[in-house]
């Protein structure tokens, strides 16, 4: 998947999100994780992005996550937006360096 961008930062994200949304993605179709759930909340209201939920990773997918780390959590819902197993260790690894992921998808 090619619509993955890795920021520092929310003004970043901000940016980033202003090109997906040129190249015609909706705010509904586009969705930001940081490691720090907090910061991923606070960005994503701030943003005005959608927050990836049942709809994208079904019913037992998101109760599952209750028992999940955060990074196994983040793997699964960055997989539930069309990226490979491979693709989500490498998001989650740039997230554990404190870097913001930002991902606009059709599929969702």
């Amino acid at each position: 998947m090619e619509n993955v961008k890795i920021v520092e930062n929310g003004l970043e994200a901000k940016r980033e999100i202003a090109h997906f949304m040129m190249e015609g993605f909706t705010k509904d179709q586009i969705y930001l994780f940081a490691h720090d759930e907090n910061r991923s909340e606070h960005l994503t209201d701030a943003l005005n992005i959608s927050a990836v939920g049942v709809g994208e990773q079904g019913f037992f997918e998101s109760i599952t996550n209750i028992f999940r780390s955060r990074g196994d959590e983040l793997r699964k819902k960055l997989e539930s937006l069309g990226l490979s197993k491979a693709a989500a260790e490498r998001c989650e690894e740039q997230m554990d360096d404190g870097k913001v992921v930002v991902v606009a998808t059709a599929l969702a």
